[in-house]
């Protein structure tokens, strides 16, 4: 089955949303008939893998825990030619997946993210506190560091083409997922585009698997070895400028006392000065190296990117 001659999966990650996945599932099959749906079922301990089947979807086991391995799990095992991921809680809007998928097929993209807005009377039922305030910050934080115009980073929301899918290594365990498949649209430079959608809160009896802090301790974290990991240059250099300038700002009082005097009293100051400087260096040495092993890497993601034609309405 297809659409617009394109094959369709919906890949939904779950862990116990057996209240929801079926109208999950039901609700997407109902705007895009075509499509094949594939619940990847985290070993959850209710009935989400027999009230996915029951709605029609393929059911995969994925025994490693966190949304992160799921994923892997999602982008390795299914085979199309446009994929829709969305989380099973029944948060969001299925009637606008035509929409992000006319649009990535029409505008020639590689991600559309569904970005959620909420009403103002519902927003307490969709948001847990500080949750919202917490995704633009890192939402923000991504953007300054990466690049792009991303307003909802943290979005469970997506559609993607089979190259971004087939060249995404996937290296996340958990809910900072979101973050890596964003950095690696930024870093290869790939075109991406944002629908606005409608969000809502969970329904009675659902419960949420994220944990405020300690999933967003992860996310930062996250962000910070990405920010290592794919600009090392920029890294290291601002560790070359903190150490020279901290000895600097140790030697200053000692060369005015050797320009009176002649003499260098504090010679323990001079001696972590004397360190300060070559730490620096040596972490300025290795930006320069490490950059040129990323730029490698990138020429290498890059290159298999272009291996896949771009989804095309021609």
């Amino acid at each position: 089955m297809h659409y617009r001659n394109f094959r369709i999966a919906l890949v939904v990650p779950c862990y116990n949303e057996g209240l929801t996945i079926r109208s999950v599932v039901s609700g997407f099959r109902s705007v895009l008939p075509g499509l094949r749906a594939f619940v990847f079922d985290n070993m959850s301990t209710d009935d989400t893998a027999n009230e996915a089947r029951a709605a029609g979807a393929t059911v995969v086991s994925v025994p490693l825990r966190g949304k992160g391995n799921v994923v892997r799990r999602m982008f390795a095992d299914v085979d199309a030619d446009i994929y829709i991921m969305v989380d099973g809680d029944d948060t969001y809007d299925s009637s606008v997946a035509r929409a992000l998928v006319d649009k990535l097929i029409d505008e020639r993209l590689d991600m559309v993210v569904g970005c959620r807005e909420t009403a103002a009377q519902d927003r307490d039922a969709a948001y847990r506190a500080g949750h919202e305030f917490g995704n633009r910050l890192l939402t923000r934080s991504v953007v300054q560091l990466f690049g792009g115009g991303f307003t909802d980073m943290l979005s469970g929301y997506r559609v993607f083409s089979r190259r971004f899918v087939k060249t995404f290594p996937s290296l996340s365990q958990g809910f900072e997922i979101e973050t890596e498949l964003t950095v690696h649209a930024l870093q290869l430079r790939m075109p991406c585009g944002e629908v606005m959608t409608a969000y809502r809160g969970r329904p009675d009896g659902s419960v949420s698997k994220l944990n405020t802090w300690r999933d967003g301790i992860r996310i930062l974290w996250t962000i910070f070895l990405l920010f290592k990991a794919e600009k090392p240059l920029v890294f290291f250099m601002l560790g070359f400028v903190a150490c020279v300038a901290l000895a600097i700002g140790l030697a200053i009082p000692l060369v005015f006392t050797y320009l009176e005097t002649g003499l260098v009293p504090r010679v323990p100051t001079a001696i972590l000065s004397s360190g300060l400087v070559m730490v620096g260096f040596l972490s300025l040495a290795c930006g320069l190296v490490l950059d040129t092993v990323t730029m490698g890497r990138l020429e290498g993601k890059r290159l298999a990117y272009l291996q896949i034609p771009p989804p095309s309405a021609d």
